[in-house]
């Protein structure tokens, strides 16, 4: 069975170490790790040793891994803080790790500041996309910590939340932790906007006011198309619907004909965790999505202008939960599309505001391979009353 020791080291040099991880330095040829890793610990490693660089691709490296038993591998911080270790399990579950950890960032940051991290959401912006770090901002975390990279800067980070309202939260920024040049400094945010700090970083949000996150946001709040209150899903019927898609438990939402963007709004407000694409055939509702996005505090919505019929629908993540809210006259189409691609238990929810596309959806929805399961109707006001249908997909 291979074996990997998985060291964490400190970005200095200067960790000294306990008296087991020097004897497997000693006794050990095959070692691993970063350009910088290496430039720190080859003055301690062994005659005659070998080193493997890791870098992309990783298939690479795992295939030089191949051809030894043990490999001793160098790391920065906690290897199983979004580290190494956590690469060597998922590419080969059957090896046997042993890891030794320093601190990570984030725990060197709070040191440094004295401040309790035990209730301190963590974020990785490390290569990744800003789906968690939005999560964790909707949802109002009191504390978000945040590893970043040469994109996801604290500047970045500090315009997005701004942009998107979320100007409540003090920034705390770690610079080269661990050296002789490291500085820490706290900000408010607009002073991040112009400030500029060396790489690498990483740094803490301390919230300092709670942001209205409203359950039920009245129609009359969002920018509407050409000021039309009728082309927007209504309150109440908005909220049955987001009911009967079971969001909690869904993890990729699709909204087709989203309009103002209310439905999507909704749901990323009240399901951060999700996943969310948004289609509309209209031009103008790019604008109001970004605009209705921005105004209740949503990132992350991706909207998609054009037919969704004729859409490359393979670069979005496969919906388990689809509202229709338009559709344009390609009902039977889009139904067709969509068994197509959601997985088992999927749910479709339609609303029918005529006898007509009450009959269609029926028909269509069974035609295709969808089980319907509920409806519920609906009157607001002095409106037309309304159906909510709901479907699931079967094999």
């Amino acid at each position: 069975m291979k074996k990997f020791y998985i060291i964490g080291i400190d970005d200095n040099g200067q960790r000294e170490f306990q008296a087991e991880v020097r004897e497997i330095i000693t006794t050990h040829r095959v070692f691993s790790g970063g350009k910088r890793h290496y430039e720190l610990m080859r003055d301690r490693l062994p005659e005659q040793y070998v080193w493997i660089d890791i870098t992309v691709p990783l298939e690479e490296v795992f295939e030089k891994y191949a051809a030894y038993c043990e490999v001793v591998v160098f790391a920065s911080g906690d290897p199983l803080f979004f580290g190494f270790a956590n690469t060597v399990k998922s590419r080969l579950p059957e090896a046997e790790i042993q890891v030794f950890p320093w601190f990570n960032s984030l725990q060197m940051l709070a040191h440094r500041l004295v401040i309790p991290y035990q209730d301190m959401e963590v974020v990785s912006l490390t290569g990744r996309p800003w789906h968690e770090f939005d999560r964790a901002l909707i949802a109002g975390k009191e504390k978000i910590g945040v590893l970043t990279d040469r994109q996801h800067t604290p500047v970045a980070i500090a315009g997005r939340m701004l942009e998107y309202g979320y100007a409540g939260y003090r920034m705390h920024i770690g610079e080269m932790l661990g050296n002789v040049t490291e500085r820490v400094r706290t900000m408010e945010l607009p002073e991040v906007l112009r400030s500029d700090f060396a790489f690498p970083n990483c740094l803490m949000l301390e919230r300092t006011g709670l942001r209205s996150r409203p359950f039920g946001i009245p129609e009359n709040r969002f920018c509407l198309l050409d000021g039309r209150a009728k082309m927007i899903t209504k309150m109440p019927v908005r909220l049955l619907t987001l009911s009967m898609l079971d969001l909690h438990n869904r993890h990729s939402f699709w909204d087709i004909g989203f309009c103002t963007g209310s439905v999507s709004v909704e749901a990323k407000l009240q399901f951060p965790h999700l996943h969310i694409t948004a289609f509309e055939v209209r031009e103008e509702g790019r604008e109001l999505l970004e605009k209705n996005s921005r105004k209740f505090g949503t990132p992350g919505i991706t909207g998609v202008i054009g037919d969704f019929t004729e859409a490359d629908l393979s670069v979005y993540p496969v919906p388990d939960a689809v509202f229709i809210g338009g559709h344009g006259g390609k009902l039977a189409r889009i139904l067709t599309i969509l068994a197509g691609i959601m997985p088992v238990g999927g749910i479709v929810v339609f609303n029918s505001v005529s006898e007509e596309s009450l009959n269609l959806f029926r028909q269509e929805a069974v035609r295709s391979g969808f089980r319907l399961t509920d409806e519920c109707r609906i009157a607001v006001d002095d409106h037309n009353p309304i159906t909510v249908l709901k479907a699931c997909a079967e094999a």
